[in-house]
């Protein structure tokens, strides 16, 4: 059952946001900065000592070989290949699109401006192992970098009880552009790509999702390394009007309860009734998930509904809200998609449900969680480049323009900038 809260009662809303912030403990903080601190000086030694206490596994050779992901990837099931190449395929055309290109402007008087955009030269993808495996993350990972034109992205995944990687993973990795995998995971895997090891040569990003001590580690070693985000739990707002389909947006509510049970699902319509109705399926659908304790627990802390006067109502409360993932399950979706402006992602109409971006329609399944999506963005292209200005002055457009560059550094104090000037004004 999803907790009605009354519209007009903006502190349950806003308490309810702040609920949803977890942050990291001090005492986690510091455990893991013990680790980062010991790979960062000891190297591989620290690496196989960490993978053995919390892997149990003697790890000889963390480099996984061209020819291990070869026989993984050959055990990776045909159909799931072939939706995988598909969803591959969307994935790149989708982010094709968001390549920016350099450019030159030309002024008055000799002078030239522009800017290069270059990529990354090194990326690092962090991958959970355990039992849950998550290929689709691969994929959204790797693939905006390849496009972005990264010539090194780097995949960290824990060894499974054999050594060995997943053969999804592997076949995810092969397809989306990996061009290294190492056998090990937890905050002493980030501290690899973050400072380097004699196996693991260092990277100039990390992203890629993990438990609280991949994200804590993450964290720590931001501003060496760059970083794609803080991830917090994951979310869905759906707002539904009264011709939508009370099945369909309690399944989709669902789909995101299952993920954890500080995950969060809410409901905001105009119809009295239609919320009744989802809270019945609720009740009914969860009851046969196998993942039924986390999505029940997950419906009792963070499942919440708002009965709003209007559509233009439901949107407000969503850009205050500000979710991961937005479905407009309504009539005519598109009419308010332009006054939607804080969602990591937004799905429209009743038959888009946010499965289809998590997997297979090519928009990136990385997103901001937890309110970000106010100032941030989902996982791009963007986010694997980075942009190198330059100016180009000849002779006669310094004499021309000198003067006002000396006054304003001669007004800032700093007779250093002025005098570079000036000693080129007087040749």
């Amino acid at each position: 059952m999803l907790k009605e809260i009354n519209k007009k009662d903006t502190k349950v809303l806003r308490e309810y946001l702040s609920a949803r912030t977890q942050e990291i403990s001090a005492d986690i903080l510091q455990k893991v900065n013990t680790i980062l601190q010991d790979v960062h000086s000891r190297g591989d030694e620290a690496l196989r000592a960490y993978t053995k206490e919390f892997d149990r596994i003697d790890i000889a050779q963390f480099r996984v070989s061209p020819e291990e992901i070869e026989a993984a990837a050959a055990q990776c099931d045909p159909g799931f290949c072939q939706a995988m190449l598909k969803a591959k395929e969307n994935i790149e055309f989708f982010h094709r699109a968001q390549v920016q290109n350099s450019y030159l402007q030309q002024k008055d008087m000799g002078i030239y401006l522009g800017q290069r955009v270059l990529p990354l030269s090194a990326v690092g993808i962090y991958v959970p192992g355990g039992r849950a495996q998550y290929p689709s993350s691969v994929l959204m990972n790797a693939i905006p970098a390849k496009v972005a034109g990264v010539s090194r992205i780097v995949m960290v995944t824990p060894p499974n009880a054999q050594g060995g990687i997943n053969p999804n993973i592997a076949f995810a990795a092969k397809i989306a552009g990996v061009t290294e995998i190492y056998r090990v995971g937890g905050a002493q895997a980030i501290a690899a790509l973050a400072y380097g090891t004699e196996s693991i040569p260092a990277v100039d990003k990390i992203v890629g999702p993990g438990n609280i001590f991949v994200a804590s580690a993450k964290k720590l070693v931001y501003g060496k390394v760059d970083i794609d985000m803080i991830a917090g739990p994951s979310e869905i707002l759906v707002i539904a009007d009264e011709g939508a389909d009370p099945v369909c947006a309690a399944a989709d509510l669902l789909s995101q309860a299952e993920h954890d049970p500080m995950a969060s699902a809410i409901l905001l319509s105009t119809s009295e009734k239609l919320i009744q109705e989802v809270n019945a399926e609720l009740k009914k659908q969860s009851a046969v998930l196998p993942k039924k304790e986390i999505v029940e627990k997950s419906l009792a802390d963070y499942g919440k509904s708002i009965l709003c006067d209007s559509l233009e109502e439901c949107i407000a409360f969503a850009n205050a809200i500000a979710p991961e993932h937005l479905e407009l399950m309504v009539r005519e979706p598109m009419k308010y998609l332009n006054s939607v402006h804080n969602a990591g992602s937004v799905f429209l109409g009743y038959y888009t449900c946010e499965s289809i971006g998590d997997y297979y329609g090519g928009t990136n399944h990385v997103l901001p969680t937890n309110g970000t999506a106010r100032f941030s963005s989902a996982l791009g292209v963007d986010a694997f480049i980075k942009k190198s200005s330059f100016l180009f002055y000849t002779e006669e457009a310094l004499a021309a323009y000198g003067n006002d560059i000396i006054a304003m550094a001669k007004e800032e104090q700093l007779d250093g900038h002025a005098n570079a000037v000036r000693v080129r004004m007087k040749k």
